[in-house]
C-alpha cells in the first residue's frame, strides 16, 4: 500500500447488515466519545451488500469491516482472496432470533414453520388468506413485509424457516423459494421502515430481528412460532427455532493504516459491550456463552485470521 494511503483516512468505515447495525453503531458511538480516536463511520447496506464492498479490495477506498446477520459464505471468502483481501479476522456478536411481529393493534399470530412455508413457498398452494393455510389463523390477507435477498436475515429466514419447514409442509425442499405475487413484499435493508409499515397496516407482518421487535415493543408484538414466544430468555436459551449468530469481519490489511481497527474490535468484544451486563444487551442482543464469549475475545486480540476451514 502507497505511504500516502496511510494518512487517506482516519476514520473507520464499516458497511453491512441492517441487524447488526445498531449494535455496531452503539459500539461506534461508545468508542468516538471515550478514546482519542474518531467515531467510525457505519452504513447500512445489507449483509451481502456490505460483503461485496468489503471483498473488493485492500485500500482506504474499501471498507475496514463489514457486519453480517449470518456467516461470511465461502464463495465470499474466496472473492476476498482473489481481490487481495488474504486475512480475514472473524468475530462473533451474539446471538439475535428472526422475529414475524406485527402492529398491536393487529390479530395475535401464533404460527409454525410448515404454515409459514405454506403460505410463502413460490412452489406451494399460493393461498390468499392466512385462515387458508390453517382455520386456526385469521381470516385476513397474506402480507408479509420482509428483508430482500442481499439481506443476512432473508438468508436466515430461508435456511431456519424455508428449508426446514417444507417438509413437513409437504412441498418439495429443492429449489424451495419465496413466492413474488405480492404476498411477500421486500422491504428493502431499513427494518425501521418496516416497523412503521406495519403501524400503517396493523393486518400486515414483518419479518426481522429480535432487537427490533425489543425496541419497538410499544408498536410490535412477536409470534409465537412452533409454540414459542420470541423472547430474549427464550433466543439466549436455545428454545426459539428461528435464531442465528450474528458477526463482523476485519480487514487485517488495514490494521495500522486506518487508526483504531484493534481498540474498536476490542470495544465491541468487551464485556462492557458484549457481555452479559453490557450496553449491548440494553439494545437487544443475545450475548454469548461465557466460554464463546473467551474464544472469541481471544480471535480478536490475537487478530487470528480465518483459514478458509471454517465451512468443513
Amino acid at each position: 500500500m502507497a505511504a500516502g494511503a496511510a494518512t487517506a483516512r482516519d476514520q473507520i468505515r464499516i458497511v453491512g447488515s441492517s441487524t447488526v447495525f445498531p449494535f455496531s453503531t452503539a459500539v461506534a458511538e461508545q468508542f468516538g466519545k471515550t478514546t482519542d480516536f474518531a467515531t467510525p463511520v457505519v452504513e447500512s447496506t445489507g449483509s451481502g451488500g456490505g460483503m461485496k464492498l468489503f471483498c473488493a479490495g485492500v485500500g482506504t477506498e474499501h471498507p475496514d469491516i463489514t457486519n453480517a446477520s449470518r456467516r461470511m459464505k465461502q464463495s465470499e471468502f474466496e472473492l476476498c482472496a482473489e481481490n487481495g483481501v488474504t486475512e480475514v479476522v472473524e468475530s462473533i456478536v451474539g446471538y439475535d432470533g428472526i422475529v414475524v411481529a406485527n402492529a398491536k393493534g393487529g390479530p395475535s399470530f401464533a404460527v409454525t414453520r410448515e404454515q409459514l412455508v405454506i403460505a410463502l413457498a413460490e412452489q406451494g398452494p399460493k393461498p390468499a388468506l392466512w385462515s387458508d393455510v390453517d382455520p386456526s389463523l385469521p381470516a385476513i390477507k397474506i402480507e408479509v413485509l420482509g428483508p430482500p435477498p442481499s439481506s443476512g436475515t432473508r438468508d436466515a429466514f430461508e435456511e431456519l424457516v424455508m428449508h426446514e419447514g417444507c417438509e413437513g409442509a409437504g412441498i418439495e425442499c429443492d429449489g424451495i423459494s419465496i413466492r413474488e405475487d405480492g404476498a411477500y413484499v421486500d422491504a428493502g435493508e431499513n427494518d425501521n421502515l418496516i416497523v412503521s409499515k406495519l403501524e400503517a397496516n396493523p393486518n400486515a407482518l414483518g419479518v426481522f430481528g429480535f432487537s427490533f421487535l425489543d425496541q419497538n415493543s410499544d408498536k410490535l408484538k412477536g409470534a409465537d412460532v412452533d409454540g414459542t414466544e420470541p423472547t430474549f430468555e427464550n433466543i439466549a436459551e436455545g428454545e426459539y427455532p428461528v435464531s442465528r449468530s450474528l458477526y463482523y469481519y476485519i480487514k487485517v490489511a488495514h490494521v495500522g493504516v486506518v487508526p483504531g481497527i484493534e481498540e474498536f474490535a476490542s470495544e465491541f468484544a468487551s464485556e462492557a459491550a458484549a457481555g452479559e451486563e453490557g450496553y449491548l444487551v440494553d439494545k437487544g442482543l443475545i450475548p454469548l456463552p461465557a466460554e464463546a464469549f473467551e474464544t472469541n475475545a481471544d480471535a480478536i486480540a490475537n487478530l487470528t485470521p480465518m483459514t478458509g476451514n471454517e465451512w468443513n
